[in-house]
């Protein structure tokens, strides 16, 4: 700094600040609000990054959630599956094993589509029970009567008990009735119900299990065949 004039009057001169400098000068200050803005999150880059993870927890509870149902169902799925075949399995052992009734009433006495009623020993208890299989919408019960009195009679409560679950046919037959001239005689086979008892050799059972008909997979069918080994002629 220098001054010029008298000491009554001092004038001072401030040093020039060039082009240059002040361009420097301006190109920091505009770096330095860019490290400023890119330091932090603004609220839309907040916001737009909440609804990405939102969406994506959304996903991955709904494929957990249908997984899981998935596993459930194909589980319900499989244990109806496996009860209904070991009702059937009873239930084609009990029927070929069926006999003359303790009263000495035909082995067989009601053959519907979906109402069998036989007398067998299914207790190996040397009584011959009455039997009887029926379909109740979708449960397949076995209800059974003792013997008693003498001369024996079939007039205590029936027992019953649920065989099998999710039977889906509907109004399918549920049995089958064939004569003694299957499989030859395709005609007049099966035959037309109510069945003629006296003519019955072999039944067929007939299931189409589905815990939820309106999902896949479809019905898994279990079939079986009896023939009534007291009853047989030439099968």
């Amino acid at each position: 700094m220098s001054s010029v004039g008298s000491a009554d009057s001092i004038i001072f001169q401030t040093p020039l600040i060039s082009e240059a400098s002040l361009k420097v000068f301006g190109e920091n200050i505009i770096m330095a609000k860019k490290s400023h803005n890119q330091s932090g999150l603004s609220l839309l880059e907040i916001v737009v990054t909440l609804g990405i993870f939102s969406m994506a927890i959304v996903g991955v509870s709904t494929f957990i959630t249908q997984s899981y149902k998935a596993n459930l169902f194909a589980n319900e799925q499989a244990e109806a599956i496996e009860n209904a075949r070991t009702g059937t399995d009873i239930m084609v052992k009990e029927i070929r094993e069926a006999s003359p009734a303790e009263n000495g009433a035909y082995p067989i006495e009601v053959a519907n589509d979906q109402n069998l009623i036989f007398y067998s020993d299914i207790d190996s208890d040397e009584l011959i029970e009455k039997v009887r299989y029926y379909l109740d919408g979708t449960n397949l019960i076995k209800a059974v009567t003792d013997p008693s009195g003498f001369p024996p009679e079939y007039i205590n409560p029936a027992q019953e008990t649920i065989i099998s679950r999710y039977v889906q046919n509907g109004t399918e037959p549920l049995f089958y009735y064939y004569n003694a001239d299957y499989p030859i005689d395709t005609v007049n086979n099966p035959l037309i119900t109510p069945a003629a008892v006296n003519n019955i050799r072999l039944v067929r059972t007939y299931l189409k299990i589905n815990v939820d008909i309106s999902r896949a997979p479809d019905n898994f069918i279990l079939i079986s065949n009896s023939q009534i080994r007291n009853l047989k002629d030439n099968l």
